[in-house]
């Protein structure tokens, strides 16, 4: 039997060359990977440069289709991906990890890497492509060296989009040739619209420009200036989580060939936009009417119409304009005032109430709120979310309306946000300027696309050809009635587009079925189209006046002129009954 000392020899052996086993297996270890980081970190890159001395041209060729998806926070990495949806001519693009320096967008990726054709456009107004710059490392590890090295980064949450923006100081321009077509870009990765997000536009400082506060209440995340941002990334990096670009060419200028706010039937964006912008001003949207304009009414409702100021109304316009308002309120009045017993029998048309109104009047509820006061740790005022601005107020309105009635311009931007089962009325203007009494007048409805873009309202017209002779108080009582009637005979929702258009609508829709080659010089928004043609009314072209005369005109001593088949848009203008006014030279 072994002794006791001997036993524990017999132990301590083997334990002891397990232990050297395990401690040389360490070491070997940790001097693999000094190797491994020293070999990884041979090539050095500098942080100091200007970004232009180490950006590369090479982009892939590849186009994604759109898709539905779960919303994630994509922060596992630091290089910048790229999704893109929809055709290269109009296509929108998501950036996650899109970095700006010195006033220039980044993509940081790795040599070899593949990526879509990202070029976007992000202006209405501006016919060039934009396309973020690129940087390419040799490896990931070079990436995330450079990016861990960059000691003042600051990073953007969430998700961002970026237009660009002229003309702000006007809320039509704002809304539709901004803000609507930056959502649409939007909408092209769900469910990213459903979601509080972040602005990023180039717009020109402008101390008065209340569509700002608008932009940054609709996005929820607020709203960023990319002049500042150029200015303090001089000296210091930003980086975007998330990104998206490409909303050029949804602008409400930008004509397309069914004459409609694009994306706004197609894609519901019109209503998606309206109830958006309700909520996040604080009010309830428009509760929905699906089938039928009289869903959610009455038949002995009295209907609210607002006739909105327009400057095109001259001195006698809005004399007849009065005078029709006064008639039909009259009317409603007298049918109200009738003792209950005798009013057994139906009145002969419908009950409204006609306000005559000016949007630039339209004021917030007086409140005492001397008793609240800023802090110098806050960074907007307390009563921010908690009180309505004008623009709240005006909203409030519009919602209330059954019958919305104007003039051509930015009095029309606002039926987007009529409640489903609405009317809208277009009394028209005169164009060319100057010749408004003239025998060479023609009528203008400007923007009836966004009308038509607009499946849940219903659009009327003052008659085109009686419309010269200035507005007439028989005809205004005519259409009110007539709007008014419609809606309580229960018109069907969603409305035909094309229905909603005014008869010089409905040709140039034709015209552009027939004329293909016409059609692309006026929706084709490219470099290489003549910006005349593309600054499109459909009136100006039915009167062949400036650029769509014979000969065209003479502007800054050179010829503009477009081309169309004159004798097809002579055949359509019969067929509509549109009677021709006759061109004149007009610069």
């Amino acid at each position: 039997m072994l002794s006791k000392n001997r036993m524990k020899q017999c132990l301590n052996v083997p334990f002891q060359t397990i232990l050297i086993v395990f401690l040389t297996i360490v070491v070997i270890g940790l001097l693999q990977n000094i190797y491994s980081t020293i070999k990884a970190n041979d090539i050095q890159i500098s942080s100091r440069r200007y970004i232009g001395n180490s950006l590369s041209a090479n982009i892939g060729q590849n186009i994604f289709s759109m898709k539905n998806e779960v919303f994630r926070n994509h922060n596992q990495t630091f290089e910048t991906t790229v999704r893109c949806v929809g055709p290269l001519y109009n296509q929108s693009c998501l950036f996650e990890n899109l970095y700006f320096f010195h006033g220039t967008f980044v993509i940081l990726t790795v040599k070899g890497r593949q990526l879509p054709l990202y070029t976007v456009h992000t202006c209405a107004f501006n016919l060039y492509a934009f396309t973020p710059r690129k940087r390419v490392f040799k490896t990931y590890g070079h990436l995330e060296r450079f990016v861990i090295n960059l000691l003042n980064l600051k990073i953007i949450p969430s998700v961002t989009v970026y237009f660009g923006q002229l003309w702000h100081h006007n809320i039509g321009h704002a809304l539709f040739d901004g803000l609507y077509p930056a959502y649409v870009a939007l909408m092209r990765f769900p469910p990213r619209h459903l979601q509080p997000f972040r602005i990023l536009a180039s717009i020109q400082p402008c101390p008065n420009c209340w569509s700002e506060d608008v932009y940054s209440r609709f996005a929820g995340l607020g709203l960023l200036k990319q002049h500042v941002l150029e200015r303090l990334s001089r000296t210091k990096w930003f980086v975007f989580d998330e990104i998206v670009m490409g909303s050029g060419k949804f602008c409400q200028r930008c004509v397309q060939p069914h004459l409609q706010l694009a994306g706004g039937v197609e894609l519901d964006a019109s209503r998606l936009f309206r109830d958006r912008m309700y909520r996040q001003h604080g009010l309830i949207p428009p509760l929905p009417r699906r089938k039928s304009s009289m869903e959610r009414r009455r038949s002995h409702d009295i209907l609210q119409a607002y006739l909105i100021h327009n400057k095109r109304f001259d001195r006698i316009d809005r004399r007849e304009i009065h005078a029709a308002i006064d008639e039909i309120n009259t009317y409603t009045y007298n049918y109200l005032s009738i003792p209950y017993d005798d009013t057994t029998t139906e009145s002969e048309w419908p009950l409204i109430n006609v306000t005559y109104l000016f949007y630039n009047q339209t004021r917030e509820q007086a409140l005492d709120l001397t008793f609240i006061k800023q802090t110098r740790i806050d960074s907007r005022s307390p009563i921010y979310e908690l009180v309505d601005n004008s623009f709240i107020s005006q909203l409030r309105l519009v919602r209330q309306m059954d019958i919305h009635i104007t003039g051509p311009g930015t009095g029309q931007m606002y039926q987007t946000f009529l409640a489903d089962g609405s009317v809208t009325i277009n009394l028209g203007g005169l164009k060319p300027k100057g010749y408004e009494r003239s025998d060479k007048a023609y009528t203008s409805y400007l923007e009836q696309h966004m009308t038509s873009g607009t499946p849940y309202i219903k659009g009327l017209y003052y008659p085109i050809n009686k419309r010269p002779q200035g507005i007439k108080k028989e005809e205004v009582m005519k259409l009110i009635r007539q709007a008014g009637q419609m809606i309580l005979d229960g018109f069907s929702l969603p409305v035909n587009p094309r229905e909603n258009l005014a008869p010089d609508g409905q040709l140039f829709v034709e015209m552009c079925e027939k004329d293909p080659k016409f059609c692309s010089s006026v929706t084709i928004r490219t470099i290489n189209k003549q910006y005349a043609c593309l600054d499109f009314w459909t009136e100006d072209f039915i009167h062949e006046n400036k650029q769509w005369r014979v000969g065209g005109y003479m502007r800054q001593n050179n010829n503009v002129s477009c081309y169309f088949n004159r004798l097809l848009l002579h055949e359509l203008r019969d067929k509509y009954n549109i009677k021709f006014r006759g061109s004149i030279y007009d610069n």
